[in-house]
């Protein structure tokens, strides 16, 4: 992702590039600049954006690595390393102004129940996370990313630099953000998803070259990274805002899976590889792009409805999964069976003299001889329910 300074801004630079960005016109336009590239600073950019627009932001600022010179292999051939002006900060306190002024924008755009990710090395991270902080984000956790094949430290004087962390935080400390706990622990062989994550630096055909087979951007971050984070705390037709855009490494990704995204580049050559990109991915279907969920997550429907809707009637009567018992369906959508009475669940934990009883997968209906969950039924009611607000 692109990193550039937020207290500068190109010289006559148009505050949106019409033809690779925008439908704003002006910074009074409410309306978002949907799937596109917008040409200024970052911090001016995100001002020009309504408040609490935004779902999650996926920031890759400058790392200010303070590098002295010219880095080489023990061969003597150099390093393609991170010297890019935009990199390079003269002091801490510059640094900090920087980051306290872009997360302060970042802020202010984000929804009640937005969430950010923001990585960085050991040059920056502890500084950005201190500025989240103060600023009245909450700390979610801090994910490693432990790169599979880094690169290996040529001096011989400190350990080789294999991990990068990413700090997952939302606006606030009761915020009620995003977390696909399901799809991650689907994403993990079923094992629930730690925060140390191995992943590959970006390298082979994924890795963007110039006409001279030089890497177009020396921080491309790989599609991989970006696909955990975007299943694991966004959801198809969220906006995904990219202040540090480079070369579009999250706006390919999120058109990919559904999702809308913003992208905020200052550098020309850095856009158009992203543009490029992003023009030739193909977006998932619909039903690829669904992910598993937690049960805690989907709506809730209440047996009455069952009732009230018709699907089961008043006096119906219900057996129990293992066939031993039997209770009719009430009018305000309890049971009564033996000398109980109560909710289906209730009712299941009294036949049972169980402390509890999960109505849900306890209790069956009959229809045409077959004998069927009422889970079934409330099933089709989140999926009625589903096809509504879709």
């Amino acid at each position: 992702m692109t990193h550039f300074k937020s207290n500068t801004r190109a010289q006559n630079a148009p505050l949106y590039e019409a033809d690779m960005t925008t439908g704003f016109k002006n910074r009074e336009t409410r309306s978002l600049p949907l799937n596109k590239i917008i040409y200024n600073d970052c911090v001016e950019a995100m001002n020009a954006l309504p408040a609490g627009s935004v779902d999650l932001i996926f920031a890759d600022p400058p790392y200010n690595l303070q590098l002295k010179g010219e880095l080489h292999r023990p061969d003597n051939s150099r390093v393609d390393a991170v010297d890019n002006s935009w990199d390079q900060f003269s002091s801490f306190s510059a640094y900090d102004k920087f980051t306290n002024e872009w997360l302060k924008a970042a802020r202010r755009i984000l929804k009640t129940d937005g969430a950010i990710w923001v990585i960085g090395s050991y040059h920056n991270i502890f500084r950005v996370g201190t500025a989240l902080q103060n600023q009245g984000y909450w700390i979610l956790n801090d994910v490693v990313w432990r790169k599979s094949n880094p690169m290996p430290n040529f001096r011989g004087k400190r350990f080789t630099n294999a991990h990068e962390t990413l700090i997952w935080a939302s606006k606030s400390e009761g915020a009620k953000y995003t977390f696909n706990y399901e799809a991650l622990k689907a994403l993990n062989e079923g094992v629930q998803m730690r925060s140390d994550w191995v992943l590959p630096i970006c390298t082979g055909h994924e890795r963007l070259k110039d006409s001279k087979g030089e890497k177009a951007h020396p921080t491309q971050k790989p599609q991989s990274l970006l696909h955990r984070v975007l299943v694991g705390t966004t959801k198809p037709g969220d906006v995904i805002l990219d202040p540090f855009f480079g070369t579009g490494t999250t706006g390919a990704v999120a058109k990919m899976l559904g999702r809308n995204f913003i992208g905020i580049e200052r550098e020309a050559v850095y856009r158009e590889f992203a543009q490029k990109r992003i023009d030739e991915i193909r977006k998932f279907d619909r039903a690829s792009l669904e992910v598993s969920v937690s049960k805690r997550n989907e709506p809730r429907v209440p047996f009455g409805q069952l009732v009230e809707c018709g699907m089961l009637r008043v006096g119906e009567e219900l057996l129990s999964m293992n066939g031993r018992y039997k209770a009719k369906v009430r009018a305000d959508g309890t049971l009564i069976g033996r000398d109980v009475r109560g909710s289906i669940h209730q009712v299941g934990a009294a036949m049972e003299g169980a402390p509890s009883c999960n109505g849900w997968t306890y209790w069956c209906f009959q229809r045409k001889g077959k004998v069927i969950p009422i889970d079934i039924l409330r099933q089709q009611v989140r999926s009625e329910a589903n096809k509504k607000t879709n």
